[in-house]
């Protein structure tokens, strides 16, 4: 077990956690924000970055020190908390992203992890290979040995109260992140990116981001801190944190803000065609889109740097207050519906059911079904895995309410889509009080389905009668044959019939005539 990092609550993957920085002699707790500080740019300052926006810990390129004459000499005279006028934690990168972008730097992993040292850094990285997405199985399979050898060097430097990241890498190859998770948890080091992935994102490839850090986090132990390297757009936060993640550094407030460009929880807006600012930051509420376009460049850019750490850092409350509720996948599928995108990374989330499973709390508060993906949550998955646990004998009615033609029954048992049977003792426990709309998709009723197929599947000796209200025939094509199926509207029907007729008043013709 990792002692510096404490779960503290939880839903889905996601946690609400205390990641203990000893350098620092600080506590953070995560989700947590890093913005990225450019050494050479003081877009906004490091100290309001803390007094100001919250900021428990942030992120700076040791490499662009020590290669500036200037900034290196700063930085070992005095550390980087006095440089950068920062109480909190400060993390850096070692130059990877350089390599990645140029082909190599002039440092090793034993050089940069020292340096780090020298100017007071609190977590180190290493010298890994970020490998791009979609590159050959070699090229992913031989970058990867060299993380790993990065992983090892590190773990042979002394580095003291300093914690150090060891990255994850793999590209896009599943087995390869999962094996490089594994590794990483294997060894001395402390905190673990999962590197490489701003190319799936800048191209909108939210689906194949989530399959890369789900099965990272298949290698990683669940209590491993998971830094997303270069995660910081609010629009994705919430996702990443139901699948793990977190930590998140983000650059996006500045390069954005320099680009004119304006962050909300749905995407991003070009300032140039907003007529309103939909936020109530400081920044918003204080002036309007012409106020800003009126001012100068710098200023501009600033204001909008501000106002896009503002709504960054909401989102991550917004998104700590979910957990807490136990509602967030709620809000990952609020989020989904912002871009097409991020329904693909929604649903790549459901893909991994099994495995939030096993991390999601058993009891929460409510279950709202918002949408068809609602009926592939975990909870959905977990009651069927305890359909299980329940016996049922002699002649079973599963009904969702109403009474079939036959009265003769041993146990009536309720059916509620998507979850499908249970006794009705359970009726009031988490997640069979969900909140469901009258009109529910045909994925509701197959999921039901589904899970009527486990229980007569568990129960080979019962006899089984199905109850339904106008399930579509691609659900009942899921329930077993030796299931004896009704209609409630046909049987409704038969029986207002019959006792029309069974009515000595009633009559076909006009009593008149």
């Amino acid at each position: 077990m990792r002692d510096h990092f404490e779960i503290r609550d939880g839903d889905l993957a996601g946690r609400i956690g205390r990641l203990t920085v000893p350098r620092a002699g600080v506590t953070v707790e995560t989700p947590a924000l890093l913005p990225v500080v450019n050494p050479n740019i003081d877009t906004i300052p490091p100290e309001r970055l803390e007094s100001e926006f919250g900021a428990e810990i942030l992120i700076t390129n040791s490499y662009i020190i020590k290669k500036n004459d200037h900034l290196r000499e700063e930085a070992l005279d005095v550390g980087l908390h006095e440089m950068l006028d920062f109480g909190g934690a400060i993390m850096t990168d070692s130059g990877s992203f350089q390599l990645a972008e140029y082909g190599e730097i002039d440092t090793t992993t034993e050089e940069i992890l020292q340096f780090q040292h020298d100017i007071g850094t609190d977590i180190a990285t290493p010298v890994d290979i970020p490998t791009p997405p979609d590159v050959d199985r070699e090229q992913a399979e031989d970058d990867l040995e060299i993380t790993k050898r990065a992983i090892a060097d590190a773990e042979a430097v002394d580095t003291g109260e300093m914690l150090v990241n060891a990255p994850v890498q793999g590209s896009t190859y599943p087995d390869l992140r999962e094996e490089a998770g594994r590794h990483a948890y294997e060894s001395d080091l402390d905190v673990f990116p999962v590197g490489a992935v701003v190319p799936m994102m800048n191209a909108y490839r939210y689906g194949d981001m989530v399959d890369a850090v789900a099965a990272a986090k298949r290698g990683l132990g669940v209590d491993a801190p998971v830094h997303l390297f270069g995660a910081g757009h609010p629009m994705m936060l919430a996702l990443a944190v139901a699948l793990g993640c977190d930590l998140f550094d983000s650059a996006a407030y500045a390069l954005y803000a320099r680009d004119g460009r304006y962050l909300t929880v749905r995407g991003t807006e070009h300032l140039e065609d907003l007529e309103y600012l939909p936020c109530t930051c400081p920044i918003c509420t204080e002036y309007s889109p012409d106020d800003l376009r009126a001012k100068g460049e710098k200023t501009q850019e600033k204001l909008l740097a501000e106002h896009n750490l503002h709504v960054t850092f909401a989102e991550l409350r917004r998104i700590k207050q979910a957990i807490r509720d136990g509602d967030l996948m709620e809000l990952v599928e609020e989020r989904a519906r912002s871009h097409p995108a991020m329904l693909d990374g929604y649903r790549a989330l459901l893909d991994h059911t099994d495995q939030l499973e096993r991390e999601d709390p058993a009891s929460k508060g409510a279950f709202f079904y918002v949408s068809n993906e609602s009926a592939y949550r975990p909870e959905v998955a977990r009651h069927h895995d305890r359909l299980d646990r329940l016996t049922a004998e002699g002649n079973v009615l599963l009904t969702e309410g109403g009474i079939p033609s036959g009265d003769e029954f041993d146990a009536a048992w309720r059916v509620v889509p998507p979850f499908g049977p249970f006794p009705r003792a359970l009726s009031e426990t988490y997640p069979l009080t969900a909140e469901v709309p009258e009109r529910l998709d045909r994925d509701a009723y197959e999921q039901a389905a589904r899970g009527v197929a486990r229980l007569v599947d568990e129960n080979p000796d019962a006899t089984f009668t199905l109850a339904h209200d106008d399930w579509p025939e691609s659900a009942l094509g899921l329930v077993p044959d030796a299931v004896e199926v009704e209609s409630l509207n046909d049987v409704t029907e038969m029986l207002a019939a019959a006792a029309t007729s069974d009515d000595p008043t009633s009559s076909s013709t006009d009593s008149s005539e």
